[in-house]
């Protein structure tokens, strides 16, 4: 089984504070947050029948409601693409895949276990997600398969290739090996843009690890957290889109999205060989670790390889 881990722990976490809003509104906030789990449910059922410009309405609806129930601000860089794109994003928190269908609405992948969470894998079946088993590596190349279907029927497709969440803050904490290249390999199959998304949380103006979740942490003390907090903004920048050509390495290319997310100059040539040098062929190889991870960490809401 493959378990990315960061090397994150609750060092990277801010020091406990008093509370930044009142218990009711604190209250007033979580009751919010269970009626758009309940909006989320009939949603659902809705999503399948809706044409696909509507359900990506709703779906970006649904999370900016969200969002605004928990008090987090939202804040756009840059033009989000408006056809199919595979889009890869940093991965912080839970808070990031509401934030990435806040603009711009996109099938997840998803781990299996997903599929059997209350409420939250109803609507993630409904919306399309892709889900993938990662006790099951030899799946993966069916998995990469599907994505590249969907990127070719026109959906955009959401993935986090850190394949786990990590405070975004210490470099010493970044998972090992970087973004795991598999699903850049479905984007080179269906010839589809690769869209990175850089998501960042500010606290009272100043970047932040508070919504951050991590380590043996559970959702609900992390939920607290972000309900306390006054002033929290997430902000999703935007970058270019790469478009690789036919046989595009999916290495280069990862790199490439990791060098654009997080502001690091990538390796000369890498910009250019990620669009023009042939890879290795579909299927095979994707890079599949062994390591295990020693904590629970992530949202389920992973790239698997």
């Amino acid at each position: 089984m493959w378990r990315p881990a960061s090397g994150c722990g609750p060092c990277c976490l801010p020091p406990p504070a008093a509370p930044d809003v009142s218990a009711p509104r604190r209250i007033g906030r979580l009751l919010g947050v269970l009626g758009m789990l309940v909006v989320g449910a009939g949603l659902a059922a809705l999503l399948p029948v809706l044409p696909a410009a509507d359900r990506q309405a709703a779906l970006r609806g649904w999370a900016r409601g969200t969002l605004r129930a928990l008090g987090v601000r939202l804040v756009v860089r840059g033009r989000p693409p408006r056809r199919r794109a595979l889009l890869v994003a940093n991965h912080v928190s839970w808070l990031d895949v509401l934030a990435v269908l806040a603009v711009s609405p996109a099938r997840m992948l998803a781990k299996r276990e997903v599929r059997s969470w209350p409420v939250v894998g109803a609507l993630a079946t409904a919306g399309g997600t892709v889900f993938v088993d990662r006790s099951r590596p030899r799946d993966l190349p069916a998995t990469v398969a599907r994505v590249a279907d969907t990127l070719r029927a026109g959906h955009p497709v959401a993935v986090f290739p850190e394949g786990t969440t990590w405070c975004g803050a210490a470099i010493g904490c970044r998972p090992g090996r970087g973004f795991r290249p598999a699903m850049f390999e479905a984007a080179v199959m269906a010839g589809a843009p690769v869209v990175p998304l850089t998501v960042a949380y500010r606290y009272a103006g100043d970047p932040s690890t508070l919504p951050a979740f991590l380590g043996a942490e559970t959702l609900w003390a992390s939920l607290r957290r972000v309900l306390a907090a006054r002033d929290l903004t997430v902000a999703v920048t935007v970058a270019a889109a790469l478009h690789p050509a036919d046989g595009a390495d999916r290495r280069l290319l990862a790199r490439a999205a990791e060098a654009a997310i997080h502001r690091a100059p990538p390796s000369p040539g890498t910009l250019r060989s990620a669009a023009l040098l042939p890879g290795p062929a579909a299927g095979a190889g994707f890079g599949f670790g062994t390591a295990r991870e020693d904590r629970p960490t992530g949202t389920g809401l992973d790239l698997a390889a």
